[in-house]
């Protein structure tokens, strides 16, 4: 088994932010989920784990607090998809699930669409595509 990755995320809302991964289409896995936490698949390897603040907090040192909210920005999750439209299909699925768009979609580089939606707590999620071609020559 390869290594894994677990996202982990403070929620003020465990059932909001439920229904938001869930509308994007990331699938539950009940082994890492309680009343403390929602585990949601991204891929065979990568997890995003939605933490109750609280119980987010309880693996904090230092005085440290967890980040929800608008402001300053430690991290950008940014995921691939798999063609243009997806992006515009991922942003769609954010909002409906109760997310907003944090950068609408654009094609920054020749080859390569991406939007930035927001989860209900703030946090942010990229999503990009690139054609094959800018994949093979990226520097143009």
């Amino acid at each position: 088994m390869g290594q894994m990755i677990f996202v982990n995320l403070p929620t003020a809302d465990l059932a909001r932010a439920d229904k938001f991964y869930e509308a994007l289409g990331f699938t539950k896995n009940p082994t890492f989920s309680d009343e403390n936490a929602t585990s949601w698949i991204i891929d065979e390897n990568i997890f995003v784990m939605v933490l109750r603040q609280e119980f987010f907090s309880s693996f904090l040192v230092n005085g440290d607090q967890p980040a929800l909210g608008n402001g300053v920005r430690e991290t950008l999750n940014a995921i691939s998809a798999e063609t243009r439209e997806g992006v515009d299909d991922f942003v769609a699925r954010a909002e409906a699930g109760g997310g907003s768009i944090y950068r609408p979609a654009d094609e920054p580089f020749p080859g390569m669409y991406q939007a930035a939606v927001q989860d209900p707590d703030g946090h942010v999620w990229e999503i990009a595509w690139m054609s094959p071609e800018a994949m093979e020559n990226p520097a143009g």
